[in-house]
């Protein structure tokens, strides 16, 4: 073996393990300052409902600022309003929030900073009697539908006991009066983050500085019926020059969500242009314990989006948007064809991202970049060991070979 084709193996060798540290150290170092606040500028003699409240999570950018509002007054909702300015603020008429008299009584000012805003409702929760074990709601008759669960009608906790301002997470859980409810509830989970990571617990999605989580779950809710399942509505409402789309990805990695390699994404964009401006994002899976195994994953789908022209009543996109609103709906249903039913574990759990800009992508993980580099890295380095032993040995073979005598 020359040395010529030895520094070329070296090189290869090189830009191999040079990728492989690259790859592993891409990850996002944007940071934002993260702030939440619970019922901004509330004071007596002005007070919400029991167990109502807003929250504000302010994400402060280096030029920008992200404003997360959640309110359970209604159906329970998430607006999320991106503004190019690092001064803006939020400004609440109290008055008018609580007596939902007028829209305009929440404001994110200067108003001109204002570059987009989307916000998501989560509006019914459907129960049906899956009578041939299908887990196909879309063709099953109307007649095995219950009514459905309202959530804008639910009481809620009190989250001002689960509000954490080091993990910039809340929790509320809810329910309505009837025996349904009596021992089980629905909560929701919101957690926004200062950068790139994941959650521990499945489907671990990825998520970045620009987005926010809502993870959400039944737990102990007594079904009507034994073979009853579940889907949940939710409802996107935005400005009308704004349209929307469900996009499907497939992955190749199902590292961090065993056996799943696809995600969901429910997109904005203007209408004269295919630019991302927010997103929904989510992975096809629910999962029916608290701390689930590989069993006890289950498949979720989706139907195509369609538009409402009546949504449910929200305190807090009423206070926010102005006219008429773009509203689009759309349900997740949970379960495939010979699944157990609810009340095989009485638990249900779902989660969501919902952000601003493109959506997170799931690239390799360090780890399959390490195993990818020592698979290609091991059989080169070895390739050169033997010809730099070859060639020595061959040197060395020559240097000692008989000389004749002059």
């Amino acid at each position: 073996m020359s040395m010529f084709k030895l520094c070329f193996i070296c090189s290869v060798l090189s830009v191999v393990f040079t990728s492989a540290s690259a790859f592993m150290t891409n990850g996002e170092t944007f940071r934002r300052k993260l702030s939440v606040e619970v019922n901004p500028g509330l004071n007596p003699p002005f007070s919400l409902p029991p167990g109502v409240n807003l929250v504000h999570v302010r994400a402060l950018g280096h030029n920008d600022t992200l404003h997360f509002l959640f309110c359970n007054q209604g159906a329970p909702s998430l607006l999320l309003v991106h503004t190019n300015s690092t001064e803006s603020t939020v400004h609440v008429n109290w008055p008018e929030f609580i007596n939902r008299t007028s829209s305009g009584s929440l404001k994110v000012e200067p108003q001109s900073s204002i570059q987009y805003s989307n916000a998501l409702m989560i509006t019914r929760l459907w129960e049906y009697s899956d009578v041939n074990n299908t887990a196909d709601p879309q063709n099953t008759s109307e007649s095995r539908f219950y009514p459905p669960y309202e959530l804008q009608n639910f009481i809620w906790s009190d989250l001002n006991t689960t509000v954490n301002q080091s993990d910039h997470r809340i929790m509320i859980c809810g329910g309505d009066r009837t025996v349904s409810f009596i021992n089980g509830s629905f909560c929701l989970q919101i957690s926004a983050y200062e950068s790139e990571g994941r959650e521990s617990s499945w489907p671990s999605l990825l998520h970045n500085s620009n987005s926010t989580q809502v993870r959400m779950w039944l737990d102990g809710v007594t079904s009507r019926v034994n073979n009853s399942r579940f889907m949940l509505e939710l409802q996107t409402v935005g400005d009308s020059e704004f349209q929307g789309r469900v996009d499907v990805r497939s992955s190749i990695d199902d590292e961090y969500t065993p056996s799943i390699f696809k995600v969901s994404q429910w997109v904005s964009f203007p209408v004269n242009s295919s630019r991302i401006w927010g997103y929904t994002q989510w992975k096809p899976v629910a999962y029916r314990k608290p701390r689930p195994v590989f069993e006890d994953a289950t498949p979720c789908k989706h139907s195509q989006p369609v538009p409402i022209a009546q949504p449910p009543h929200s305190g807090l996109i009423q206070a926010y948007f102005k006219g008429h609103p773009q509203t689009y709906g759309l349900n997740i249903s949970f379960g495939i064809a010979g699944d157990p039913f609810y009340n095989v574990t009485n638990y249900l759990s779902w989660t969501v991202l919902m952000g601003m800009g493109d959506p997170p992508a799931d690239s390799f993980s360090t780890l399959i970049i390490i195993i990818m580099a020592v698979g290609l890295g091991t059989p080169l380095a070895l390739i050169i060991v033997g010809g730099v032993f070859v060639w020595i040995r061959k040197r060395m073979s020559q240097s000692t070979g008989y000389e004749p005598i002059n």
